[in-house]
């Protein structure tokens, strides 16, 4: 029996930011988001796209460091939990490291993401043992290796029939140097890599230089502001060539100041000093209270028959 794909159903997101690279000449902002509530406010706040960070991600799950401590379970349930928050909304790229092992691990991992919902997802080339790439010391696998991973994840999204965008990250530049960064995403590239990445550059020129490397291919810039690269701005990234721009540390950064300062207000004086505004439905109403008041009510259901 031939099955007729049904027309009116709804893109996916990986479907939505293939169209965005695509179909328009805009860069794609997405701000980092490291947990639901993040990700909610994102929403509220309205973005085209999402990113999924993995050192954000380590941080709230497990109050961890970013040195390569989460693993698949711990990811693709936070990717598949925020990428559903608003399954149309806006599509989110996810931090998936190295893959989580070699080529039959890759492409486990891919299709679990895939099957989450996630829209794209970077893998890099460090060691097992990785860590943030805005950290020193990092090390990076022998080529081969990287292209192998690359292969695998290829692999997984054509199996499955995906639109999943296929981001190739390079760690390399610390210990090999720039040339050699180019060589490994041309070969990722040339493999059928949909962007590439190259992490912590060290000047503006650098990464104008890259996009201009590896034109027409589209690449992304991780912008970890206090981190190995410089800051550019949107506009500046825009202006360069960049397709994809991922602020990684956007939500994690001013929780940490926020969190901290109010802290320390409530030992010193015992109280927090919340704004009157911010009220407790003030914050449900951010995580979809408003939803599911609907869908409550729609059923025939009395939970918020007396208010809420």
């Amino acid at each position: 029996m031939t099955v007729v794909p049904n027309s009116d159903a709804p893109l996916s997101g990986a479907s939505r930011l293939k169209q965005l690279l695509e179909e328009s000449s805009d860069m794609i902002v997405c701000p980092g988001v490291y947990d639901g509530f993040s990700a909610r406010i994102a929403l509220s706040v309205g973005f085209q796209a999402l990113y999924m960070t993995g050192a954000g991600t380590t941080a709230s799950r497990l109050g961890m460091a970013d040195l390569g401590i989460a693993q698949l379970h711990d990811m693709r349930e936070h990717a598949e939990m925020i990428a559903n928050l608003d399954p149309q909304g806006p599509p989110l790229i996810a931090d998936m490291d190295t893959g989580y092992g070699g080529p039959i691990m890759v492409a486990n991992s891919v299709s679990q993401y895939i099957r989450g919902g996630v829209a794209g997802f970077h893998i890099e080339d460090q060691v097992q043992t990785k860590r943030c790439g805005h950290l020193q010391g990092k090390k990076v696998v022998d080529t081969e290796v990287f292209l192998s991973r690359i292969r695998a994840a290829k692999g997984a999204k054509d199996k499955l029939r995906s639109d999943i965008v296929l981001i190739a990250r390079t760690d390399a530049l610390q210990q090999h140097g720039y040339e050699e960064c180019i060589d490994r995403l041309k070969g990722a590239r040339d493999i059928g890599a949909d962007v590439g990445l190259l992490e912590g550059y060290t000047s503006k020129e650098q990464a104008r230089q890259a996009v201009k490397d590896l034109a027409p291919w589209p690449l992304l810039l991780n912008m970890v502001e206090n981190g190995a690269t410089p800051i550019i701005t949107a506009q500046e990234a825009q202006e360069m060539g960049f397709r994809i721009m991922i602020f990684s540390f956007a939500s994690l950064a001013p929780a940490y100041t926020a969190i901290k300062a109010t802290l320390e207000k409530l030992k010193l004086e015992g109280v927090t000093g919340t704004g009157k505004d911010l009220t407790p439905r003030t914050l449900f109403d951010v995580c979809g209270l408003k939803e599911s008041m609907v869908i409550d009510i729609d059923a025939g259901g009395m939970a918020f028959s007396g208010g809420v």
